[in-house]
C-alpha cells in the first residue's frame, strides 16, 4: 500500500471520526498522472448527489506524455465518481444532514493494482481546538526527548 496523494492539512483542520476506502472512477491519463505522484487534494470534499459520491475539486494536471487531442479536452479539476456501497453511502447522507459534519479525502493510495481513496467523516476543529492539539503534541516531544537523554 503506497501512499501516492496525502492531504495533510485534514489533521489540523477536522477531528477525524470516521474513515472508509473507496474505489473512484479515472480516466487512463489521470491514472498515469497519479502513479507519477501528482495531484493535490487540498479543499477536496466529497458530496452525495442521486445515490452516488463525487469527489469535487480534487485537482490532476494533465499527463505531460499525453496526445494532442486529449490535452484540449480535459478538465483537471472535474467531479469524480467514488465506488461505495448502497449501505455506505445511505450512512453517510444521514451523518451528514447533522451539524458540522462533512466528508473529506484524506490519501490516495495503491492496492495492488487499483488505486483506491481513503475518505473520512469528520468535525471541523475551532481554533482552541487546532491549539490545544499543538500543545499536546509539543508536550508529547518534550517528553520523549527527556526519555531518549535517560
Amino acid at each position: 500500500m503506497a501512499t501516492l496523494i496525502r492531504n495533510k492539512q485534514i489533521s489540523h483542520d477536522y477531528k477525524i471520526l470516521e474513515e472508509f476506502e473507496a474505489g473512484f472512477v479515472l480516466n487512463g491519463q489521470e491514472v498515469k498522472t497519479i502513479k507519477s505522484g501528482l495531484g493535490s487534494l487540498r479543499g477536496a470534499f466529497v458530496s452525495i448527489k442521486d445515490s452516488s459520491a463525487y469527489i469535487k475539486k480534487m485537482h490532476i494536471p494533465i499527463y505531460s506524455k499525453a496526445s494532442t487531442q486529449s490535452k484540449q479536452n480535459y478538465n483537471p479539476d472535474r467531479d469524480r465518481r467514488i465506488l461505495l456501497k448502497k449501505k455506505e453511502i445511505s450512512y453517510l447522507i444521514g451523518k451528514t444532514n447533522q451539524k458540522g459534519l462533512t466528508i473529506v479525502p484524506i490519501s490516495v493510495y495503491t492496492t495492488r493494482r487499483l488505486i483506491k481513496v481513503k475518505i473520512a467523516l469528520v468535525k471541523g476543529k475551532k481554533k482552541f481546538d487546532k491549539r490545544e492539539t499543538i500543545k499536546q503534541r509539543d508536550t508529547q516531544r518534550r517528553i520523549l526527548r527527556k526519555l531518549k537523554d535517560f
